[in-house]
Order: structure tokens, then C-alpha cells, then sequence
């Protein structure tokens, strides 16, 4: 059962499909009365149809709302009202195909079925299991004729086998030398816990649901139990612990390959954090540190490195980036402002600046930031076109075409923001990119820097 809360915006607009089942005493009603009451319980199904699909086409719009929001803003609160409304958009379409199978049923007649999306082909390295259904008969029950089959008719359907589970038994026979009474033994395999029971494909598994699928270890447990398993919450928190120091290595050597980097993009991301003894939560944060030369045609494999922190502190970053020498792409957060100097130097992001007209654009568009946003559009249809080229070849084609446009930028920012009032929106946007204009151009001059941030980090953390 879904629980909303009293705060969601929508909350109100759930609607319940009810079909009535109290039905009057038949042997007093004639055909006609049958029929009218009948039809008018399908009207009021029609009518219950009609109002789910416009809630959910409401529904539909205002969670693509709500995405570009919390993509512009990253806001923990519309990330929570976004899951109300994904699980009531969910309830209303259940609740409207469960009455369109039972108007179907209830009428025995064949409905047009309601518009759904276009279904994808399975995949192809998916294994088939092939059955075929022959008729009853191997003769014509017309004429008593053989059959000849000249075609046949095909179609897929998508099962599942539940989970299987193997223990593996690892045997490894004692000899002992008939004239010396040595002992001979294989060595035991390796695991990935150090005595521990899961093979590397559970450990695996236990893993993947609770950081990527966001399922406790309690709810695990749970679902092994249901098939059979006895895992109690403590054994996989042990199992979990375990895993961490296990995979400590690998992400020293992800940290040391993405800081080895000429430059890379930073960012974070608040996380809610159990806080112990009392089940309330608290903000950490969730450093993310990216290496991807990608865009400039070079062949270095990609990768992110996180890193967390209880608060969001200046401190942290700092201390993430000893040892790094290159150009940092990050927002204007000024726990990134002292690292800036010999070794360090800064990228400003496009995106960012953009986003404070975009934002002002939305709430209020007017002609200064229609053309604002032009502007800075034109400057990603070059980024778009160059995108994968060496960096020698980017770089000339931004000296040729991207600097012209970012001289003219510039100029027309500075004449419109003496037309402005100083406690102007518009004019704190404007003045932002000025402040930062060194930063924010620095990609003219070296091919292999970006325009704006690099995004590939926010699918791992589930925010796109």
C-alpha cells in the first residue's frame, strides 16, 4: 500500500476505481430495466476512465516538471515529492487497466484498446525456449484430408526463472607419501571473505541491491528467507563491511587514475545519512570527481571517484585534491576557491551560468534573457559539432568561431547591465558571468577542456 503525504501537491486527485456489485433483485427487473441499469454502470465506468487518463496525463507533466527541476536544482525536497508522484501515477494507470479488463469482461464484446507505449523488441542474447503447439488433429475433421503445414505463426513472451542457489563444495583429497608419511594437500581457493560463506557472484548481488537498488539489508534478508535462505541482517551487514575493505584497492587506484588526469570535473551531491540513536536522518555529502577526455578523442578510460564527508566543508575538497596538478571544472562553491593557484587552476562552468537565466527565464521571461540564452546556446551548438575531435582541431575551431561570439556576449552584457537595476535578477546573473568571464572563456585555449560540466556521474547516483 502506498502512504502519501498530506503535503503532496496531487494528493487530493487519487481516485479509486469502485464498481458497484450490489445489484437489485433481478426477478423484479424486465430487460429493459436490465439493460439501462447495466448500461449506466458502464457510463460511470467510462467517466471514471476518462478522468484517471486526464490525472494522468496531469500527473505526467508535472513529474517532467519536477525532473527538470531537481536536474536544474538538485533539491532533496522535490526528489522526495517526486517519488509521490511516480508511485500515484503508477496506482492510477493499475486502477485503469484492472477496469478496463473488467468493463471487457462485463460487456463481451471487443473495446479499442487505450494508446500505450510502443513496445521494444526483446533482446536478441536473451535464451529462447522454443514450444510448439500442434493441433489436436493430424486430419481435416471437414473432409478427413491430411494437413500440410505451409507456415506458422510466432510470438514472444517474457518469463522469468526465480533466483537459483548452489552451494559449492570444495574438495580437496589428503595423500600422504608411502615412504616418508608426508602429507599432500591442495591449497584452499581464495574467497572473497576470509572464511566467509558468500561466493563473489552473491557478494555481488547483496551489494549491488543495497547501494545501486537502494534496498536495506533488512528487506534482503527478507527476500532470501521467502526463497528459502536464512541470511539475517547481521550476516550481510558483516558481509557488507567485509566487501568495503575488500574493495578498498580498487578504489585507491580509480582515485589515483582519475587525479593522474590533466583536468577533471567536481561536484556534490547532498545524501541523506542515517543519524545513529535516534532514526532520524542528516545531510552528508557525496564528493564526485571525474575523469573523461572522451570529448576530445583520446582513448583514457572514463571514471569517477567518490568521496564522502559529513558536511560540505571546504576542507574535504581540499583534502580530496592533494597531489593534483591540472585544470578543475567546478561551480562557483567557494570551498573550491582556495585550491586555486600554482598547480590549480580554475574552469568555469557554462551550465552553470546559464542556469541563473534559465531559472529568471521561467519564472519571468523577458527579451534580456530570451536572448541571453540564445547566446549561450549558440556557444553548445559549436561544443556539439566538435564534440570527440582532437583537441588541436577543437581548439582551433573555438578560436575561430567560439571567441567572436563570447567578445560580442560579452559586450552586450556589459551594455545591458548598466540598463538594469542593480537588485535585478537579471543583473545578478549577468553580473555572475562577468565576475567569473576568465574562467568561464579558459576553454577557448586548450582543446581538451570542456564548456560545461561533464554529467556522466549522475546516472551512478541515480539522479537522472
Amino acid at each position: 500500500m502506498r502512504v502519501f503525504k498530506d503535503d503532496c501537491p496531487l494528493r487530493s486527485c487519487h481516485t479509486a476505481l469502485v464498481i458497484s456489485t450490489d445489484l437489485p433483485n433481478l426477478d423484479a427487473l424486465d430487460v429493459e430495466a436490465l439493460k439501462a441499469l447495466v448500461m449506466a454502470q458502464h457510463s460511470e465506468l467510462r467517466k471514471q476512465l476518462q478522468s484517471n487518463a486526464q490525472q494522468i496525463e496531469h500527473l505526467k507533466l508535472v513529474i517532467e516538471k519536477y525532473r527538470q527541476m531537481l536536474f536544474g536544482r538538485k533539491s532533496e525536497k522535490l526528489a522526495a515529492q517526486l517519488d509521490q508522484l511516480e508511485f500515484q501515477l503508477e496506482e492510477l494507470e493499475t486502477a485503469e487497466a484492472a477496469a478496463e479488463v473488467q468493463q471487457q469482461r462485463s460487456t463481451r464484446t471487443a473495446t479499442k484498446p487505450r494508446s500505450r507505449p510502443q513496445r521494444k523488441p526483446l533482446p536478441e542474447d536473451l535464451p529462447r525456449e522454443v514450444i510448439t503447439h500442434l493441433p489436436s488433429h493430424t486430419c481435416c475433421l471437414d473432409c478427413g484430408g491430411a494437413l500440410r503445414q505451409f507456415g506458422q505463426d510466432v510470438s514472444e513472451q517474457l518469463e522469468r526463472t526465480p533466483a537459483q542457489y548452489k552451494v559449492i563444495q570444495h574438495v580437496r583429497p589428503k595423500f600422504a607419501c608411502s615412504a616418508c608419511q608426508v602429507v599432500v594437500e591442495a591449497a584452499a581457493p581464495a574467497r572473497p571473505i576470509e572464511n566467509g560463506l558468500p561466493g563473489p557472484g552473491l557478494l555481488a548481488h547483496v551489494l549491488v541491491s543495497k547501494f545501486a537498488d537502494h534496498l536495506p539489508l533488512y528487506r534482503q534478508s527478507d527476500i532470501f528467507a521467502r526463497e528459502g535462505i536464512d541470511l539475517c541482517r547481521s550476516t550481510l551487514a558483516g558481509w557488507v563491511g567485509a566487501a568495503s575493505e575488500l574493495l578498498a584497492p580498487l578504489v585507491e587506484q580509480i582515485r589515483s587514475h582519475v587525479l593522474a588526469a590533466p583536468k577533471i570535473h567536481a561536484d556534490d551531491t547532498p545524501v541523506p545519512v542515517l543519524a545513529p540513536g535516534n532514526g532520524k536522518t542528516k545531510t552528508g555529502r557525496l564528493w564526485t570527481y571525474v575523469r573523461d577526455e572522451r570529448p576530445a578523442g583520446l582513448k583514457t578510460a572514463p571514471a569517477v571517484w567518490f568521496a564522502y564527508s559529513v558536511d560540505r566543508q571546504g576542507e574535504h575538497p581540499k583534502q580530496h585534491l592533494q597531489g593534483f596538478k591540472g585544470a578543475l571544472q567546478a561551480d562557483a562553491y567557494a570551498g573550491f576557491h582556495h585550491l586555486y593557484g600554482d598547480n590549480v587552476y580554475e574552469v568555469a562552468c557554462w551550465a552553470h551560468a546559464r542556469r541563473k537565466f534559465y531559472d529568471i527565464h521561467v519564472a519571468h521571461a523577458s527579451a534580456t534573457t530570451t536572448e541571453a540564452l540564445a547566446r549561450i546556446q549558440a556557444l553548445y551548438v559549436i561544443e556539439a559539432e566538435i564534440r570527440g575531435h582532437p583537441a588541436e582541431v577543437r581548439c582551433s575551431v573555438r578560436q575561430a568561431r567560439a571567441r567572436p561570439l563570447l567578445d560580442d556576449l560579452r559586450r552586450w552584457m556589459e551594455k545591458t547591465l548598466r540598463s538594469l537595476s542593480t537588485k535585478s535578477q537579471t543583473a545578478v546573473a549577468i553580473r555572475y558571468s562577468l565576475s567569473h568571464w576568465r574562467a568561464l572563456t579558459r576553454y577557448l585555449d586548450d582543446g581538451l577542456l570542456e564548456i560545461g560540466r561533464v554529467e556522466m556521474w549522475r546516472g551512478s547516483l541515480g539522479l537522472v
